[in-house]
C-alpha cells in the first residue's frame, strides 16, 4: 500500500498542474471532443461554455462562505480548545492518521461542508500537536474522508431525488431517503469505508525521511489571525462608532436572530439541513463566539485569503458542464455504458459512467442533471430499481473526487498547500474505494 502510494505520488508531482490549469486544460479536452465526437461546430461549442459558465455563482459564494465561516469559527477560542482536547486523543502519528481519517469521515456523514472544513482544520490541529506526523498526509487523511458524503444525511443526489418538482420527478417519480440513503447497500458500503479508510491511510503514512512537519509559518499566520482586536480610542475615551465595533451585545443579538431562524425553518420543513444552513450556523456561532464585530471581521479577513482558487475555478467548471449538457457528451459518455450493461451489471456500470462524468462535471447535483435523464429511464427498462441507480449515481461522483482535485480546494486553502502535496494519496485511495462501491452495488442492492 505505500509503495502504491509512493508511487501515484510521485507521478501526480511529475504530472499533476495546479487545480487551475487543470480546469484550463479539462475546458479544452471537452471543448475538441465537442466539435470531433459530437459534429458539434467551434462556435456551437462557444456557446454552451459560455451559457454554463456564469451557472454556478451562487454555488461559488455558498463554497467561499463555508471556508470563510467554517475557518472564523475554528479560530474562536472556544473552538480552539475543543480541537485540542480532540487532537489530544492522538498520541502517535499513526493514531493521528486514524483521527483525522475517522474524524473526517463522521463529519462528511452528517453534512459535506461541515465535514470538509472540519476534517482540514482537526488535520492542522493534529498536525501541530504530534510531533512525527506529516502535515501533507493529514490534509490528504481529511479529504479522504470526504468519501463517506454522499451515503451520509447530505448527499445531494439522494435529497433532490426525493424533492418534489425535481427536474426527473415525472421520469423517475419522488424517490424516498427509505430507497436511498436508508437502505442495506448504502450502510454497507458507508461503514465499509469508515473501517477501511483508516486502516488504509495507516498503511500509506509516511515514516522516518519521508515525512514532511508543518511550515512553523502557517502556525505564525494562524497565531497573528486569531490575535485579539484592540479597541482604539479617541483622546483616550471610545466613541460611539468603537463602542458599536466592539460591542459584545450587539454580537449576541444577531447571533440569537440567526438561531431563531435556524429553529424556525426546522419547525416549518422539517430537519433538512443544506448549505445555506451550515453556514448560517457557522456565522451566527463564529460571531458569538469571538465576542465582537472587529474581532469576527478580523478572523473573516484572515480566511477570506484561501476563496481565491474557488472564486476563479468555479466559473470555469460551470463552462464545462455547460459543454457537457448541452453538447449531449454527458448523455454519449452514460449512453455507453448503459449500452453493454444488463440487469446484474447495471449498477456498477452506472456507477463507471458517473465517475468518468465527474471528471469534468464534479457536482452531485450536477449529475442529476446531465445523466439523470439517461440513466433512470434505462433502469426502468432493466428491471432495476430506481433507488439503486441514483445511489450509482451519486458514488460514482464522491469516488471520482480522489482523482478530481476541485472540493479539495477548501482543505488546501486552509492548509496552506497544493493539490500535488495530497492528490497522490488520494489517487490510492481511489483504487481501494472503488473495491468497496464495487462489492456493495454487486452483492449488496
Amino acid at each position: 500500500m505505500k509503495a502504491l502510494s509512493n508511487f501515484f505520488t510521485a507521478l501526480v508531482q511529475r504530472f499533476l498542474p495546479d487545480p487551475f490549469v487543470f480546469a484550463l486544460l479539462l475546458t479544452i479536452v471537452l471543448f475538441l471532443s465537442g466539435v470531433a465526437f459530437m459534429d458539434h461546430t467551434p462556435i456551437e461549442m462557444v456557446n454552451f461554455w459560455g451559457k454554463g459558465f456564469w451557472n454556478l455563482l451562487a454555488f461559488a459564494m455558498q463554497m467561499s462562505l463555508v471556508l470563510v465561516t467554517g475557518h472564523a469559527l475554528a479560530s474562536s477560542p472556544l473552538i480552539k480548545r475543543w480541537m485540542v482536547k480532540i487532537a489530544s486523543l492522538a498520541q502517535s502519528p499513526a493514531q493521528a492518521v486514524v483521527l483525522v481519517t475517522l474524524g473526517s469521515g463522521i463529519a462528511c456523514m452528517i453534512n459535506w461542508g461541515f465535514g470538509l472544513i472540519v476534517g482540514a482544520l482537526l488535520a492542522k490541529e493534529v498536525a501541530k500537536r504530534v510531533p512525527g506526523t506529516d502535515y501533507r498526509f493529514l490534509i490528504a487523511c481529511a479529504y479522504i474522508g470526504f468519501l463517506t458524503w454522499h451515503g451520509g444525511l447530505s448527499g445531494s443526489v439522494p435529497l433532490v431525488a426525493a424533492t418534489p418538482g425535481n427536474p426527473l420527478e415525472k421520469t423517475a417519480g419522488l424517490l424516498p431517503l427509505s430507497s436511498t440513503i436508508f437502505t442495506g447497500y448504502n450502510l454497507f458500503i458507508t461503514l465499509a469505508l469508515l473501517v477501511v479508510l483508516p486502516i488504509m491511510t495507516r498503511l500509506m503514512m509516511p515514516t522516518g525521511k519521508e515525512v514532511i512537519g508543518i511550515d512553523p509559518k502557517l502556525l505564525a499566520q494562524e497565531e497573528l489571525a486569531s490575535a485579539a482586536v484592540p479597541t482604539p480610542m479617541v483622546e483616550g475615551k471610545r466613541t460611539f462608532a468603537t463602542a458599536m465595533e466592539h460591542s459584545r451585545l450587539l454580537s449576541v443579538i444577531i447571533a440569537a436572530l440567526g438561531y431563531a431562524y435556524i429553529i424556525y425553518s426546522i419547525l416549518q420543513n422539517g430537519f433538512k439541513v443544506d448549505i445555506n444552513t451550515v453556514n448560517l450556523l457557522f456565522f451566527t456561532t463564529g460571531l458569538l463566539l469571538h465576542g465582537t464585530p472587529m474581532s469576527y471581521m478580523n478572523a473573516v479577513s484572515s480566511a477570506a485569503k484561501g476563496t481565491a482558487g474557488i472564486l476563479i475555478q468555479f466559473p470555469f467548471y460551470a463552462g464545462i458542464q455547460g459543454m457537457m449538457e448541452l453538447s449531449g457528451l454527458g448523455g454519449a459518455i452514460t449512453n455507453a455504458f448503459i449500452s453493454i450493461s444488463n440487469e446484474a451489471t447495471f449498477p456498477f456500470l452506472t456507477f463507471l459512467s458517473s465517475g468518468v462524468v465527474n471528471f469534468f462535471v464534479p457536482s452531485g447535483g450536477g449529475h442529476w442533471v446531465v445523466q439523470g435523464p439517461f440513466i433512470m429511464p434505462a433502469a426502468s427498462q432493466l428491471g432495476v430499481d430506481p433507488g439503486v441507480a441514483a445511489m450509482a449515481i451519486a458514488y460514482g461522483e464522491a469516488w471520482m473526487n480522489m482523482a478530481q482535485p476541485f472540493w479539495a480546494l477548501p482543505a488546501l486553502a486552509i492548509a496552506g498547500l497544493g493539490a500535488r502535496d495530497i492528490m497522490g494519496y488520494c489517487v490510492t485511495t481511489l483504487l481501494v474505494s472503488g473495491v468497496i462501491f464495487a462489492v456493495g452495488l454487486s452483492f449488496f442492492t
